[in-house]
């Protein structure tokens, strides 16, 4: 049976007057716990208050399928308040470290003991007060570095093929140039015609017109491809499939060719057909050179919109340009959404820029527009738009994903609610964007949602000249 003495060497138990604490001693059930037991498991529904007299129990939550720790309880203790007074899923799991002596009050008997007694009561809610607190600062803080993680992950994806590319364009272009080289010193020493070699490079400074600025579509330029490999054959080209499809994309045509090697057809020699594979060869290498250029534009491109995401290079609140900030999200998010979904901007580009704190508000893009792929499982469409309302700047993100249930939609803003499967969501990301454009921002943040359309809406508060 527990003994009064090992009750009051708890705080909240020190408010209950002497009948009260024989009251909750004859309650209390013991128990005699082996190490390793769980003790609860979270996502479970409540099972009681727990006094522990002897030993130390852990405390871990589930994060991407891990379980994470928290802390642990060691005696003397208590816990299990929370999911009592919340009347839902337990947060967290609780096993033990340590053999364990404990006692157990079950729900109903706490919330007459915390409902009678003012002193306990009070004690009871700092204390949860407290564990709350640090339990958010820990999932706040574990949802930063899953939100890195994520963000890290989908930049390097996103930087790997243009990054490939720069790499085949430096390597392969090297050896194309010193071919090229010794084609020239081989055509030079032949003593060539001035007016035959600058007929050759006007033909080649085309085809590099046509390989940077390209008109041709695929099945254009596949058509014109056979028809050069037809005629590289008959003139007696070795492996002419190889020079077919550059000669193709510098926009060069059979008649062009039977004009510019009609001096040489006698030939036997190397020269023969070396102006054709130098005409290839050359605009190969404008094309290695503009996929490199392609993609070290494409990683400048990224590093900006990481670099504006999170605004490295300013003050914490600036001026802020509402669609850059949505534009940089979803460039970073562009590996999830090009697995099938659809992106429909509206902007109003009369917007003006707004004060605000620019990598708190792009968080509040990240976890909307991240859920919005969510709820369509990776395929559907998304809406963007923008447009003033009244002094507000108005943003909404727009899904067609399966919606929100009516009965939940009114909770979704609330900590550590979610709908997602245990250990997939912390139920702070919603909590977290409310926190932001509400209490940072002093804007206003609503949801509207039915099957197929799911609608939140943002209104951040313009400038006042801007808004009058």
């Amino acid at each position: 049976m527990l003994c009064i003495d090992e009750l009051l060497t708890l705080e909240p138990f020190q408010q209950l007057p002497q009948e009260k604490l024989e009251w909750a001693c004859d309650r209390a059930k013991e128990l005699q716990i082996p190490t390793g037991t769980q003790l609860i498991a979270e996502g479970g529904d409540p099972n009681g208050f727990f006094i522990l007299l002897k030993g130390k129990v852990s405390i871990t939550r589930l994060s991407e399928g891990v379980e994470m720790p928290i802390g642990q309880h060691e005696a003397p203790a208590f816990f299990g308040e929370i999911p009592v007074l919340m009347d839902g899923p337990v947060l967290v799991s609780m096993r033990t470290v340590t053999d364990c002596h404990l006692h157990q009050i079950t729900c109903p008997d706490f919330l007459t003991l915390l409902h009678e007694c003012r002193g306990f009561e009070r004690s009871i809610f700092r204390e949860v007060a407290n564990r709350l607190r640090r339990l958010e600062s820990f999932i706040r803080n574990r949802e930063k570095m899953a939100a890195l993680g994520t963000l890290a992950a989908g930049l390097a994806h996103e930087l790997n093929n243009p990054a490939a590319a720069l790499v085949r364009a430096l390597r392969d272009v090297v050896p194309a140039i010193r071919e090229l080289e010794r084609m020239n010193l081989i055509y030079g020493l032949e003593n060539p015609d001035p007016d035959h070699t600058e007929e050759w490079q006007a033909v080649r400074d085309r085809g590099y017109e046509a390989i940077l600025n390209p008109t041709m579509d695929a099945l254009a330029l596949s058509d014109r491809e056979n028809e050069l490999l037809d005629w590289l054959e008959d003139y007696g080209v070795e492996e002419a499939w190889k020079l077919s499809e550059p000669l193709a994309m510098g926009g060069i045509e059979v008649d062009t060719l039977e004009r510019l090697t009609q001096c040489w057809r006698d030939r036997s020699d190397e020269l023969r057909d070396q102006g054709i594979r130098w005409l290839a060869l050359s605009f190969d290498v404008m094309s290695m050179i503009k996929n490199g250029l392609r993609g070290a534009e494409r990683i400048s491109d990224l590093v900006h919109s990481m670099k504006s995401y999170s605004h490295l290079d300013r003050g914490v609140q600036q001026c802020v340009d509402i669609h850059r900030g949505l534009d940089d999200t979803l460039q970073l998010l562009s590996y999830k959404l090009k697995a099938g979904v659809t992106v429909q901007r509206k902007y109003d580009q009369t917007l003006p820029e707004i004060l605000a704190y620019g990598s708190e508000l792009n968080q509040v893009w990240t976890n909307l527009i991240d859920n919005a792929i969510d709820a369509m499982g990776g395929k559907g469409t998304l809406d963007i738009r923008t447009c003033q309302d009244g002094n507000f700047a108005r943003i909404e993100i727009i899904d067609s994903g399966t919606g929100i249930a009516p009965e939940i939609q009114s909770r979704i803003f609330e900590p550590f609610f979610t709908t997602k499967d245990m250990g997939k969501g912390s139920g702070l990301g919603l909590e977290t964007v409310s926190r932001i454009v509400e209490n940072r921002h002093h804007g206003i943040i609503t949801v509207d949602s039915q099957p197929g359309s799911t609608c939140f809406t943002v209104c951040l508060p313009l400038p006042e000249a801007s808004a009058q």
